[in-house]
């Protein structure tokens, strides 16, 4: 219960500071065309408390999650049902007769004044990120730049391929020494899609075409290989006999059963093929090395019921830590928004093309387990994960979807080309299609968290 408090507490002031940079975007942008601003909410519903200073009444709201502001020119109806859109829809033309309506601007203007929010999102991305990349910039060591396979699952598609355990990944789709960063996008992502590998086994380079598939337990694109390396505990799970054992989040696996272990899916398969004998795990924790005898338990954490004994292992990474100067720390957070952008762009593009799976999706529940978490792990964390969201939100907002920025910039678009407005009666209709999609949306991430949380 303590923690759902905290995942709670985390979620709205994730969300508080990136809804209140969004509709600066538009507040600002507002106030630089001349366009009245009547309120600027932290929350929806009936105003809680507040001050007016000018013609704006700033006030927070019953309903802390989102905000809004309110432009003279603007439909009741946006306040009600719209988080941040300031010009999808629009009064009658009388409205426009008052020169500080919003109506009353050049489309050009109203298209700045929609598009600000999506970029004050950005520029809070790049900012956090900047930021914490000023005090600590990790990067990553060149040992783990090496893209050498540890296990190749048996039946898999890189098996069916040709990929087998100990080949070193020289070339993906026509890049010379990809990272497993490179490697792991392109296979999540890529689902049905071949990707064009080069091996390199016992000084020969070897050319293989890998189609991964959709997985079902994971949602993504997979290829059935695991990269060699140190293996560590990224999660124990209270209840489990892993934690019973002793082990804990950070030990580093070095064997089961007198078996060298180097990949989490050999870890798996040494743990799930045990049937439900006692292992012998060998790991060292502060320098040190132990061996504890944990007994497996049948549960169904992520699909079939299997011997499990409550753990996440996966790959150390290991870093170099510096800090950047100003300018070096912002040229990398943009090369790193820049690459999370492209990664959104083509998670959206896979499940649209059902390469991925649409269970992906999370609500404000799972969103706000992963701030808590995220919280509990410290503030670089923390910020790190708004930076991430933040950039998400930027995305989310700008597809064409109506009632959010990106549709009311599409409608915007379209009377520019049409040298006239859209009638009234078609924005309402664009505008009840849009709202019910996003409820539906909702709906099914809410499920798609409930389901998970349900799994345990």
């Amino acid at each position: 219960m303590v923690v759902f408090a905290e995942d709670v507490l985390w979620l709205l002031v994730l969300i508080g500071v990136m809804i209140m940079i969004h509709e600066l975007g538009h507040f600002w942008a507002a106030h630089i065309f001349d366009v009245k601003v009547e309120a600027f909410s932290l929350g929806f519903g009936p105003r809680l408390f507040g001050f007016r200073r000018g013609d704006t009444d700033y006030r927070v709201s019953l309903i802390l999650i989102g905000g809004y502001v309110k432009m003279a020119g603007e439909a009741a109806v946006i306040e009600q049902a719209s988080a941040d859109n300031p010009s999808a829809l629009a009064l009658p033309e009388a409205a426009a007769d008052d020169p500080r309506s919003l109506l009353a601007k050049p489309r050009w203007q109203r298209v700045i004044i929609a598009a600000a929010g999506p970029a004050m999102n950005v520029v809070l991305a790049v900012s956090l990120l900047a930021g914490l990349y000023m005090v600590h910039f990790q990067k990553i060591s060149d040992e783990d730049l090496y893209a050498g396979i540890d296990h190749v699952e048996a039946g898999s598609p890189a098996a069916l391929a040709g990929v087998r355990d100990g080949d070193r990944i020289v070339k993906l789709d026509g890049k010379r020494n990809p990272t497993w960063e490179d490697i792991g996008e392109k296979e999540v992502t890529g689902a049905y899609r071949p990707l064009y590998i080069t091996v390199e086994r016992n000084g020969r380079n070897i050319d293989c075409i890998v189609t991964p598939t959709l997985s079902e337990r994971l949602g993504v694109g997979y290829a059935g290989w695991d990269e060699r390396g140190e293996l560590q505990l990224a999660l124990v799970m209270p209840g489990y006999p892993a934690e019973k054992a002793g082990l804990r989040k950070g030990d580093l696996i070095l064997s089961v059963n007198g078996k060298p272990i180097h990949s989490p899916t050999r870890f798996r398969e040494a743990t799930s093929n045990s049937g439900g004998k006692p292992i012998d795990i060998e790991f060292r924790r502060d320098g040190k090395t132990y061996t504890f005898t944990v007994q497996p338990t049948l549960a169904a954490l992520d699909g079939p019921k299997r011997w499990v004994i409550g753990v996440g292992p996966q790959q150390k990474l290991h870093f170099i830590s510096t800090k950047l100067s100003l300018p070096a720390a912002v040229r990398e957070s943009l090369t790193e928004n820049r690459k999370g952008a492209l990664f959104l762009v083509k998670v959206l593009e896979g499940m649209i093309e059902r390469r991925m799976s649409t269970k992906n999706l999370s609500s404000p529940i799972g969103i706000g387990q992963m701030a808590g978490a995220a919280a509990r792990e410290g503030s670089q964390a923390f910020l790190g994960f708004m930076a991430f969201i933040s950039l998400q939100l930027a995305i989310f907002n700008l597809l064409p979807i109506p009632i959010m920025d990106g549709g009311a910039i599409l409608m915007l678009l379209i009377e520019i080309v049409m040298q006239r407005d859209l009638s009234l009666n078609v924005k309402e209709a664009v505008f009840k299609v849009g709202f019910v999609f996003i409820m539906m949306l909702l709906a099914f991430a809410i499920f798609n968290d409930i389901s998970r949380y349900a799994r345990g």
